[in-house]
């Protein structure tokens, strides 16, 4: 199967143009500031595959409409504000191979933007005049902090287990993923087994999203990537690979690579702590996570009839698991 997200986008094409359209009519402001930030941020908004997904869940059961893509609009809004927030906590000077929003226009600005996109989310949810999307937002947004939260304790802390990192990544990732898709249901269906399905769908592709992600993370291109490969390490993020390969390891090599990732490690730990990954199994066994992850997404589509949309929905997995960024 194809995993060519140019695709999904031409099997989108009208239905992306007016989500575009509807993005550009809430950004717009009276103050040149906002206006020039924002603009800045939709000319590098990457490859925007919340809003696709908010889209294709939608078309899998019926025909996206006005409601759609404002929802569309409200999660890339969601997902923007963290982004932003989540540059200044890092202290990225990059996003996307471009200077993060941070880097041009210091913290101060930075904090204010994110959170006036999250405001903007939040009002537009509103709009839409349906409690349950609004709760539904809200919830989200809670478990997206929630989640970072955890990282940052844990990488303070240098002792998350299995069990915490999946659910670290179910609120800072997947939350997001899942509520696009179970968002873009709402808008068309009233059925509730439908929502729900959608809703697994898009837990399941988040889960295997940010897993492919963390090994991207050891495995990928700088260039390709637009960011630094083992950032994570810098930042002492200890993801899925890591922790795997702690469990096959003797405890003195464990505690000897945790003392490098304290102290703040150097482009030579970071090889070494690549070949330590290598030597146990980590790598591999976080991509057979992932991919467990990708077919149990792909399960949940079973029932659906919808032959053109069910195959982009499908492809879509195939593009996370195989994308080289």
């Amino acid at each position: 199967m194809g995993v060519n997200l140019s695709e999904i986008r031409a099997f989108l094409k009208d239905d992306l143009d007016k989500y575009k359209k509807t993005l550009a009519d809430v950004l717009s402001s009276n103050v040149f500031l906002i206006d020039n930030i924002t603009k800045y941020i939709v000319k590098h908004k990457g490859k925007s595959l919340r809003p696709l997904l908010v889209l294709l869940s939608a078309k899998l059961l019926s025909s996206p409409n006005e409601k759609t893509y404002l929802v569309a609009t409200i999660v890339e809004l969601l997902h923007s504000a963290t982004l932003i927030h989540d540059d200044v906590v890092d202290e990225a000077i990059v996003r996307r191979g471009f200077p993060s929003i941070n880097a041009i226009w210091k913290n101060k600005i930075s904090v204010l933007m994110g959170d006036y996109l999250l405001a903007k989310s939040l009002i537009s949810a509103t709009e839409t005049g349906d409690i349950e999307i609004m709760s539904i937002l809200a919830d989200t947004a809670k478990r997206l902090s929630k989640g970072e939260l955890l990282q940052i304790e844990k990488s303070r802390k240098l002792d998350i287990t299995e069990a915490e990192y999946f659910r670290m990544i179910s609120d800072k990732t997947a939350a997001l993923i899942s509520a696009c898709c179970k968002l873009g249901a709402m808008t068309v269906s009233d059925r509730v087994e439908e929502r729900e399905r959608l809703r697994q769908y898009g837990e399941n592709l988040g889960i295997a999203f940010q897993i492919k992600d963390d090994l991207l993370d050891y495995q990928g291109d700088q260039i390709i990537l637009g960011k630094p490969v083992g950032a994570d390490l810098k930042e002492k993020k200890i993801t899925l690979p890591l922790i795997l390969s702690f469990k096959n390891s003797p405890e003195k090599e464990k505690k000897f690579i945790l003392r490098l990732i304290k102290k703040g490690v150097s482009q030579k730990d970071i090889n070494n702590i690549y070949e330590f990954i290598q030597t146990y199994g980590g790598l591999q066994s976080a991509h057979e996570y992932a991919l467990s992850y990708a077919e149990k997404a792909k399960q949940t589509l079973d029932p659906i009839q919808n032959g053109s949309a069910k195959e982009k929905a499908l492809s879509f997995v195939d593009y996370i698991i195989n994308r080289k960024k």
